[in-house]
């Protein structure tokens, strides 16, 4: 028996020791946070509109249902049933689990499946799925308007539109192909992400119309053909002709359309297009070629006449509209406007005639979303990063006086859902220890309830100590870093470094979150003997107008300057080996990587860089413009971070990865540096992704991270590589 119980006591600590102590596969590294090391959530978390009623979906013994919950009361109903609903439909179990469903109003919700349509709406005490419409194939964009039931979407250039009988109108009839209506214009910058605007009660559709005619073919070349076919894009280059950008009106009632008159010159940028609440007028912002004066408009929408300029916004450098206008509550005259014109990113409240009645929030820090209102009270509530760059809080703020009250209590990042009546939300906050909580409050601060707290699915994973940096840029300016140890980590030995960054426009890496390295990567490169280090210096987000313009007209330049402070750090520590220093990053950090293995080739043995930009000549107009200015305004600017005529230079091991689709970077960047580097017999390792764009997603990104793994290994790792 004692044998048996000492047999039982060593098994037990054997478990206990080999669960502290297991490594994470590269699977789990890559995709672990997403898939089978995700912390737990609650599915389709939403509330109803017009009630202070939660709906969800739970797993049941009979499948999946959507349930509601009253708060604060807790009341619990069955709103939808899957089996139900698969019975209703389709006579089958064809629905494995909901698909996303969204609210029309209280008594009426939409989804979508397989270019299927389907509205469930509360007949009585009981709701009712029933089927509403099918998109034809290769339909795109689809945009709901929930008040008439009517959808709208691309097909091909052309906008369709189907109304609240079910008829199929054309509204664009465009034959030429380079003439593209009702998607996203201008690359997807300046905060655009769509190209279709009911307008608030559903009455008309406003669309963009892009012309690209004047603007240069780009090949795409498909690979998986035999012959390889060619798909020619759109490519604007930096100082380089651009597309021309129009706003179309469609009145459904008189098959008619009406074009804004927006003005010339005619490449200039569309933004934060905002219907009035009366859908008398439609507000577009208006940003020059340049990037350094917007003009804030109003158009009649019946007519496309341009009525008048509110207001205009300058900056020496850029100025970056990125928000629609956001009309208060029960006003068609009083709305708030984003802008950074004192340096960080606050709102503004204005008037229809262009009067500044307030600013809002103010102080040096900044504004990241509207979250929800509360008409009763004049109060938005807001995230921000008043507390901390590396957190986000909820507040509280009147939009007549500016006071203001922080609402949650918890240190971390908190991703914020209001109710229509401002009167509790949904806080799903983590940090870096805690994966995810998800807590109901009221917004008065004297109710609170927790739904849920996950658990921590890395415990009994071998975890690597990790510690927060704050350096100094050359102006003092602070900058926040994260050094991961090795795991086992030893102070006498010396271990290799690896610096992973980014550093670019709109981008921040570190945060208080969820896990605390940041990637679960970083911590499979520290279990296998590691240090690594990640800072966002200057020139990244969410740190105010002052940090992101310090690189303006010199990208490549400040950020290395800041990243050299990490590299000095890290010298600075006995156990860093300084002949084993690698550094990695993909896009902007590709051409970071590439700059730093060029321009200070005797500070990392090791690259690897990922879809890097190479000639900034070769990207595209609306960003490289805002932050280079044209190329023929600032040829010294692009020359300095020209990394084509300096392959030469290079004395460590780097690798290039490029998707052969890439449309964003394009493939030619890198083959141009190869060109490059056989003329100057200059060695370069090099590895492409065929039929991938910008990134390499799903399955295949851990072929990609084994890829840069093995390549640390091979010419980092051993202290006799090389």
């Amino acid at each position: 028996m004692k044998s048996a119980a000492l047999l039982l006591t060593l098994a037990l600590g054997c478990n206990t020791i080999c669960a502290q102590q297991k490594q994470f596969t590269i699977d789990e590294a890559t995709l672990g946070m997403q898939t089978s090391l995700a912390a737990e959530n609650i599915k389709q978390l939403s509330w109803i509109p017009g009630e202070n009623t939660l709906a969800h979906i739970v797993k049941t013994n009979y499948g999946e249902a959507f349930i509601s919950k009253s708060i604060p009361s807790q009341q619990v109903d069955t709103l939808l049933r899957l089996p139900a609903v698969n019975q209703s439909l389709f006579g089958k179990s064809a629905l494995k689990a909901f698909p996303p469903l969204q609210w029309v109003d209280a008594n009426t919700l939409y989804f979508e499946w397989q270019r299927r349509y389907f509205i469930a709406s509360k007949q009585g005490k009981e709701w009712q799925a029933a089927t509403w419409l099918t998109l034809p194939e290769n339909a795109e964009n689809a945009s709901v308007e929930p008040n008439t039931k009517q959808l709208a979407y691309t097909h091909g250039n052309n906008l369709f539109l189907v109304n609240n009988l079910g008829k199929t109108i054309q509204v664009t009839k465009d034959l030429d192909g380079d003439i593209v209506n009702g998607q996203s214009v201008h690359r997807q910058e300046f905060g655009i992400d769509h190209g279709i605007f009911f307008s608030p009660k559903g009455n008309y559709l406003a669309f963009y119309r892009m012309d690209q005619r004047m603007v240069e073919n780009y090949p795409l070349i498909n690979w998986d053909d035999t012959p390889a076919t060619v798909h020619y894009t759109k490519y604007p280059f930096a100082g380089r002709t651009s597309h021309e950008v129009t706003l179309g009106v469609y009145n459904p009632k008189t098959e008619q359309t009406t074009f804004l008159q927006t003005g010339e010159p005619k490449d200039h940028y569309l933004t934060c297009v905002t219907w009035s609440p009366d859908e008398k007028f439609i507000y577009v912002a208006i940003l020059n070629r340049e990037q350094n004066h917007l003009w804030l408009n109003q158009y009649d929408a019946q007519h496309g006449n341009f009525i008048k300029t509110l207001f205009e916004e300058s900056d020496p450098k850029y100025v970056q509209p990125i928000h629609t206008l956001h009309f208060l509550p029960g006003k068609t005259d009083e709305f708030v406007w984003w802008s950074q014109r004192d340096g960080f990113m606050h709102l503004y409240r204005y008037d229809i005639n262009g009067k500044l009645l307030n600013q809002i929030t103010k102080g040096d820090w900044l504004v990241n979303e509207i979250s929800g209102v509360n008409a009763n009270k004049k109060t938005l509530y807001i995230t921000s990063t008043k507390d901390s760059p590396m957190e986000k809080h909820l507040y509280a703020v009147n939009w007549e006086n500016g006071k203001m009250e922080r609402l949650d209590h918890d240190a971390g990042v908190h991703q914020i859902s209001i109710n229509s009546n401002g009167t509790y939300g949904i806080d799903n906050w983590s940090n870096g220890t805690i994966p995810r909580v998800i807590d109901v409050i009221s917004t008065e601060k004297k109710w609170k309830q927790r739904l849920l707290t996950a658990a921590n699915t890395l415990e009994g994973y071998q975890r690597p100590k990790i510690e927060d940096v704050t350096l100094k840029a050359e102006d003092n300016t602070p900058l926040y870093g994260k050094l991961i140890y090795p795991t086992n980590f030893d102070a006498t030995k010396k271990y290799p470094v690896i610096v992973y960054l980014y550093n670019g426009p709109n981008v921040q890496l570190l945060s208080n979150s969820f896990p605390a390295s940041g990637n679960l990567w970083y911590e499979y490169m520290a279990q296998r003997g590691y240090l690594v280090f990640s800072m966002d210096g200057r020139g990244s987000s969410n740190r105010g107008l002052r940090f992101e313009q310090a690189t303006f007209r010199h990208l490549g330049t400040v950020e290395m300057a800041d990243q050299m402070q990490g590299v000095n750090y890290l010298t600075s520590l006995p156990f860093v080996d300084v002949k084993r220093m690698g550094i990695h990053g993909w896009s902007y950090g590709g051409f970071m990587t590439t700059s730093f293995m060029l321009r200070k080739p005797d500070v990392f043995k090791v690259g690897v860089a990922g879809g890097p930009v190479m000639d900034w000549k070769m990207y595209e107009a609306m960003y490289t413009e805002r932050y280079m200015d044209s190329p023929q305004e600032n040829p010294h600017g692009y020359e300095e971070a020209n990394l084509l005529d300096k392959t030469k230079d290079l004395k460590g091991k780097l690798l290039l990865i490029h998707g052969t689709m890439d449309s964003t970077v394009v493939w030619q960047h890198s083959i141009k540096f190869l060109k490059e580097a056989i003329k100057t017999r200059t060695q370069i390792d090099y590895f492409v992704y065929p039929g991938y764009e910008h990134n390499v997603r799903g399955y295949d990104r851990i072929h990609l991270m084994q890829k840069i793994s093995d390549y640390f290994d091979l010419y980092l790792k051993s202290e006799t590589a090389e």
